[in-house]
């Protein structure tokens, strides 16, 4: 993505489609040009900043005629969300009033931006650093409250401060071996560097094990937990989707074989976010459609994170039962004995036997009794002390961050390793360096372009 430092730029930064206002957004040197070259109401020099002003746009190549009834927000760097002047006009919502807008402020100064380029200057002019811009794309697709809660938490630099405490930890050793390199004034200062070193590596790769810890729990609230609901038919897979998701999404009949397709929903789940998928129901297909869900259903089974296994209790075990409960024996899963309302005729101490009674639970999903202790155990299942107590500690919820913790780690393996093989600790030193190299990548202090372009082309036009 290639960018001048002081061009303006512009683009509609609510999403598209009708609605009750629409916010076309500048930024730049010259927003505050562009904007009196459109703008009618008042003097727009004169006003204060932070401020949003009644007035028209206009089109000045249609003889000034009157575009639209608007307010303008005047926002003066540095105090902006890019650290430049930045101009937002809010207009009536609808595609054609603003499209007409964006055109009229792009033909009066100003380019449109390129994805994600507010937040990358944001970024470049020091406002942010690398991890809270990627916390804003994440704030965005936030699909829970507390997926947003975590964001938050990045964004306030949480994550930031922690990453930046080690890299000065890093460099102030960095600094002492250097030193006692240079001026060897003591027989043993070499065993002592060697030590400060082994001391430091240890103690870095603690804090650093400690995040990715965190890390896996921090993916399921970035991208949701994939969930599959399975079961032969009629057993009430689509009854508890539907329980789950608190709406009649999927079909509900008492006829084998409804659900011939994988459905797919999200669903806050004591604010874990569900992608639930309720699978065909899985027996010996009587027709070549209804065994490709079937087929599907097994697949999707592998590629879960949480199987849901759905028993029916007013029918006895089946030999497809017991093939799905073989079938799953390996995944993580909760096994559902549903239909508990009417009368029970499955060997419950059997399941128990099969399954273990920690993983299993009884419903009633046509009644919605059993919902809440399904949604409580799922939470715990995958967030040990309760979700809300991940909440105020830092985690990791990116793959990007994941991976070059994993490399900074690696590179302390290689320092411990060194040392204890007795190499000079000018080489030591080196992989010290790589580790304190792969944390600034984290927040940004050491980047490159390719990275920036690769990560601003995921956000959206004006963000």
């Amino acid at each position: 993505m290639e960018t001048t430092q002081f061009d303006t730029i512009a683009a509609i930064s609510t999403p598209p489609g009708e609605g009750g206002i629409s916010i076309v957004r500048i930024s730049g040197e010259y927003a505050f040009k562009v904007i009196k070259k459109i703008y009618r109401g008042k003097n727009l020099d004169k006003v204060a900043s932070d401020t949003i002003n009644y007035g028209h746009i206009i089109d000045p190549k249609d003889h000034n005629s009157e575009v639209d009834e608007v307010m303008v927000s005047i926002m003066r760097a540095p105090k902006t969300y890019t650290r430049e002047d930045v101009v937002e006009i809010n207009c009536h919502g609808g595609l054609v009033i603003t499209n007409r807008i964006l055109q009229i402020v792009l033909s009066n100064g100003a380019r449109m931006a390129h994805p994600g380029e507010f937040t990358e200057r944001a970024f470049l002019n020091g406002r942010i650093d690398l991890s809270q811009s990627e916390a804003v794309m994440d704030l965005i697709e936030a699909k829970t409250d507390q997926s947003m809660k975590a964001a938050l938490n990045q964004l306030d630099g949480n994550l930031s401060h922690l990453i930046k405490n080690l890299r000065h930890q890093i460099l102030k050793v960095l600094a002492n071996v250097e030193v006692n390199i240079d001026y060897p004034e003591y027989d043993d200062a070499e065993t002592m560097t060697t030590k400060m070193l082994l001391s430091k590596a240890r103690e870095v790769k603690a804090s650093i094990q400690q995040l990715l810890k965190t890390a896996k729990q921090g993916k399921i609230l970035r991208n949701g937990l994939a969930t599959s609901i399975v079961g032969r038919p009629n057993v009430g897979k689509s009854s508890l989707l539907n329980n789950l998701l608190h709406e009649d999404k999927a079909i509900v009949t008492n006829i084998p074989g409804t659900t011939r397709d994988v459905l797919e929903e999200y669903v806050n789940v004591r604010g874990v976010p569900l992608k639930l998928i309720d699978t065909a129901g899985i027996r010996d297909a009587k027709n070549q459609i209804e065994k490709m869900g079937v087929d599907r259903s097994k697949k999707s089974i592998k590629s879960s994170d949480l199987v849901l296994l759905v028993l029916n209790a007013s029918e006895p075990l089946t030999d497809e039962d017991m093939k799905l409960i073989k079938l799953t024996d390996h995944s993580k899963r909760i096994v559902i004995l549903n239909k508990t309302d009417l009368p029970i005729k499955v060997d419950v101490d059997k399941i128990k036997q099969l399954v273990g009674e920690k993983d299993l639970i009884t419903t009633a999903a046509i009644k919605s009794n059993g919902t809440e202790k399904l949604e409580n155990k799922i939470a715990n299942l995958f967030f040990d002390q309760g979700i809300e107590s991940t909440q105020n500690n830092v985690m990791v919820t990116n793959a990007r961050h994941v991976s070059l913790l994993h490399k900074a780690s690696d590179a302390l393996d290689d320092v411990m390793k060194g040392i204890h093989e007795g190499m000079p600790v000018d080489l030591v030193q080196i992989d010290m360096k790589r580790c304190w190299k792969y944390l600034g990548e984290i927040t940004g202090d050491t980047y490159t372009g390719e990275l920036l372009d690769q990560l601003f082309s995921q956000f959206c036009l004006g963000k």
